[in-house]
């Protein structure tokens, strides 16, 4: 684990200089491309750093959520120069990337990974609960009905239903996270802290730290986005690929690595918290919020999504939902949502 955390300090040092480097001198997009993840990557490794230390001192629920924040800042971030590039399109796709990397591919590998270390792992059962009706509620209604609906109406009425169910979205999001941490805290168990446990840094220098990497995602992120056409090109990659794979994997890093990293220490709170709650997170904020600031920008983006989107989001919900509401994992559980992902991955690459 040092070692890991050497190369990522290595690799987050050295790529934002070349970040810098490169864009002065008008290197090609795809080495800027590669580069740019590099950068992203490695300060995402940070952010879980910074986010773990919190946790510690905060409890599973509070440590999830934070990581699961700022974990997803760096999604908005890309999402929000992405759109002032006018590439919604790719925006939508990262949403939908968003959704199954952390369902599929991260629930899955923490799953998988925690389990062939503990064989059988447990979790807050009724946080699993929760979880599920708010995902039913965010994936299967709250996205669908915006692609239903709009069949029948022209530009501007659906883009004016998807403002006021963006608006819907965060007021439940904001009223679900009252209800979880304070109003209902009890229902949900007392949290239990690691009290053998040190955090690797303190709270100031976490917070620190957090602050850096976000202003040094924003201008890394930057760059990334005017690679997306070149990269279309040279690979035969569609825009929707590089939004649900290339763009939501890179732009997630953060809790893909903690998420996982906790499910082999056994935190199975913390790991399920950060992968699910990210989800709501992407799912009832930060797609909302997207759409509100595109009103902003020069052409607005709509709560719409294409069938083959809406299909695979509802199609992982379904699956995840059924294997968490007995609070319990293993790791052919794990090993079953990452299947999923690999062959929604292999359908939106033939695409």
């Amino acid at each position: 684990m040092e070692t890991l955390k050497k190369v990522f300090a290595i690799m987050a040092f050295t790529g934002v200089p070349l970040v810098f480097i490169a864009s002065f001198l008008n290197w090609s997009d795809l080495w800027m491309f590669a580069i740019c993840c590099y950068s992203i990557i490695a300060l995402a490794g940070f952010i879980g750093r910074a986010t773990e230390s919190l946790a510690i001192v905060s409890g599973p629920r509070i440590g999830g959520l934070l990581n699961a924040t700022f974990g997803n800042a760096v999604e908005l971030i890309i999402s929000i120069f992405t759109l002032k590039a006018g590439l919604i399109a790719i925006v939508l796709a990262s949403l939908t990337g968003s959704v199954l990397g952390n369902l599929l591919l991260v629930l899955g590998l923490s799953f998988f990974a925690g389990g062939l270390k503990h064989k059988r792992q447990n979790f807050n059962i009724f946080d699993a609960r929760f979880n599920s009706a708010l995902l039913i509620f965010a994936i299967v209604v709250a996205f669908v009905i915006p692609e239903v609906f709009s069949m029948t109406m022209d530009t501007r009425t659906g883009l004016n239903l998807s403002v006021g169910i963006s608006i819907i979205l965060i007021l439940i999001y904001l009223a679900g996270l009252v209800f979880k941490l304070f109003t209902h805290r009890g229902v949900f168990g007392s949290e239990v802290h690691e009290t053998d446990e040190v955090p690797e840094w303190s709270k100031k220098k976490s917070i620190l730290v957090l602050m850096i990497s976000t202003v040094a995602v924003a201008f890394v992120s930057e760059k990334l986005v005017h690679t997306f056409g070149t990269l279309g090109e040279k690979f035969g990659w569609s825009e929707l690929f590089i939004g649900v794979i290339i763009v939501a994997i890179v732009g997630n890093a953060a809790e893909h690595s903690s998420a996982i990293t906790m499910a082999m220490k056994n935190k199975m709170d913390v790991s399920v918290e950060i992968a699910i709650g990210s989800t709501l997170q992407i799912a009832m904020f930060v797609a909302p919020v997207l759409v509100l600031i595109s009103l902003m920008m020069p052409t607005a983006m709509p709560l719409v999504f294409t069938w083959p989107e809406l299909i695979a989001m509802i199609t992982a919900t379904l699956l995840v939902v059924n294997i968490c509401n007995d609070g319990e994992s293993n790791w052919f559980e794990g090993l079953v949502l990452f299947s999923a992902y690999l062959i929604m991955g292999i359908g939106f690459f033939l695409l």
